[in-house]
């Protein structure tokens, strides 16, 4: 108990000089830099501004009453880490749940972490720092890489490498961004899982996906049995496709010998198969019509 008392004794000596204009630290390499950066400071609540890099949209709000009685009882175990924007001003980088907890039972301060990180770094820190928690759900966890990727320029393989997790891993995240937007908030609400995701987007038309998503709501279907209707729909459109071109093929073939027919004046046969490929039969019963009908194809 003593040493947390000296710990908490030491964060508020050290918030005390973050609040001396004489002492203002705007990086590492400041009078006191090294006194403040990286240990735990007692900071005023007010002085803390939400991150507007932050990833996660949506707190459950259960979850955050559970977490302010958790720290009514037992305090803020784990300190929140923050970057300093200007003199006794900073901006959350990790630990929002904490920070939305706190203010929620009235704390006037908390412990934090100081850090001195500029825009892109501060963006890196949240988002990698959110995607390696455990109650991110699928949906933010795909935003937060799409984030990393197009802001701050990783490809897959280097974003693999910062965040530990496979490249293929981070493929199939990724492609849950292509879901309906109404089948991406089913998954953040729990109403599907990613796996049930992961077998939708195979289908590219939204209808399509929206129309199979209600079909695993409505009877609660397993990602098993959503597969299986995933597959038996791509089968029909193969078989629908296939049916069209067929029929296409014998409409054009039909138009066709009725039309050499009445010119030739005579039965004209065409057979063609699904690769294009043909040929045309004009039967003769006689020398006589041979000729007439060679006579009509050459025009002489």
């Amino acid at each position: 108990m003593a040493k947390a008392t000296k710990k908490q004794a030491l964060g508020r000596g050290l918030s005390a000089l973050l609040k001396d204009p004489e002492n203002d630290i705007q990086s590492a390499s400041d009078k006191n830099a090294d006194k403040v950066v990286g240990n735990i400071v007692e900071l005023d609540i007010d002085t803390i501004d939400v991150n507007p890099f932050q990833p996660r949209s949506h707190f459950n709000e259960d979850a955050l009453q559970e977490l302010a009685s958790s720290i009514r009882e037992l305090g803020v175990i784990q300190p929140i880490t923050v970057r300093k924007l200007e003199f006794n001003k900073f901006q959350l980088v990790s630990g929002e749940r904490r920070y939305r907890a706190s203010k929620l039972i009235g704390l006037e301060t908390i412990p934090a972490y100081i850090r001195i990180a500029n825009d892109q770094e501060s963006l890196e820190m949240a988002l990698v720092e959110n995607i390696q928690r455990q109650d991110l759900d699928p949906i933010e966890i795909a935003l937060s890489y799409q984030r990393l990727i197009d802001e701050i320029q990783l490809t897959q393989e280097k974003l693999s490498d910062r965040v530990g997790k496979k490249r293929s891993t981070i493929a199939n995240y990724l492609r849950l961004l292509k879901l309906d937007p109404i089948i991406q908030t089913g998954i953040r609400d729990g109403f599907v899982s990613m796996g049930h995701g992961r077998a939708l987007v195979n289908i590219e038309d939204k209808k399509d996906q929206i129309a199979i998503y209600e079909k695993i709501v409505g009877n609660n279907l397993s990602v098993r049995e959503t597969e299986r209707i995933v597959k038996a729909h791509h089968n029909k459109r193969v078989a629908i496709s296939t049916a069209t071109k067929i029929k296409t093929a014998a409409n054009f073939i039909t138009e066709a010998e009725d039309e050499l027919t009445q010119h030739l004046a005579s039965k004209a046969i065409i057979q063609a198969a699904e690769n294009g490929k043909g040929k045309i039969t004009i039967p003769f019963s006689s020398k006589e019509e041979f000729f007439r009908i060679k006579k009509t194809l050459l025009g002489s």
